[in-house]
């Protein structure tokens, strides 16, 4: 079976010779020629997350460091992660290969449906990580009563949501029974029912996963 690679230059590498340095460590520590994605983890430091600053000039800088190592060949694919309109224009305005990804947490209850099709208009491919929102979807009983009448688990009615929005789910699971039924989801869900699920109410509270940035709103 064929491995895909992706891996991330820290949100806090903001400079070029520091996303430089950050690459050529990754494919040593890899042991790899080349790897296929790399992407900026977030437009700002964790600790910053929640600031104003968006590191424009940062971000243009490690973005060229990535781009240089694209076109040697050392990364197959480039792209961003948790980047917000701003962010993504940032790039855009100054950039030779454009981002080919944007990594977002979009799920049924929190679906940034503006920033999707902002991608989505500019060829950007939106994968979509924690489909279940951490676990806190399985939580829920609405989501849980629809999922039963589609006859599928939480997990599927959650990836195949994000399919149907043409985004790239990554579940992630380390059983491989979950692999196997997360795989599994060729049905469709029906126009009202997705549009019950874009609108249904937010998760305030990610449990455990609010003390990372990204989940504490």
């Amino acid at each position: 079976s064929e491995l895909f690679v992706t891996t991330k230059l820290a949100a806090e590498m903001k400079s070029y010779d520091q996303a430089k340095a950050a690459i050529e460590g990754s494919l040593k520590t890899l042991g790899l020629d080349y790897i296929d994605l790399m992407i900026i983890h977030s437009p700002k430091p964790w600790a910053n997350f929640q600031g104003e600053d968006h590191y424009f000039e940062g971000n243009r800088e490690a973005w060229s460091a990535l781009e240089e190592a694209y076109q040697a060949g050392k990364l197959r694919a480039i792209g961003v992660s948790n980047f917000e309109h701003e962010d993504i224009a940032n790039i855009l305005d100054s950039c030779t290969v454009k981002p080919m990804v944007n990594q977002i947490l979009a799920h049924i209850s929190n679906t940034p449906m503006q920033l999707i099709q902002y991608c989505q208009d500019r060829d950007i491919l939106v994968e979509a990580y924690s489909p279940i929102g951490h676990g806190e979807l399985l939580k829920n009983k609405q989501v849980a009563d629809l999922a039963a009448a589609y006859q599928v688990t939480i997990p599927q009615l959650g990836i195949r949501y994000d399919l149907q929005l043409g985004m790239l789910p990554i579940p992630k699971t380390a059983n491989p029974k979950h692999m196997k039924t997360n795989a599994e989801v060729d049905f469709v869900i029906s126009d009202e029912d997705m549009e019950f699920l874009i609108n249904i109410e937010p998760i305030k509270d990610y449990g455990q996963a609010s003390k990372f940035p990204v989940y504490a709103g």
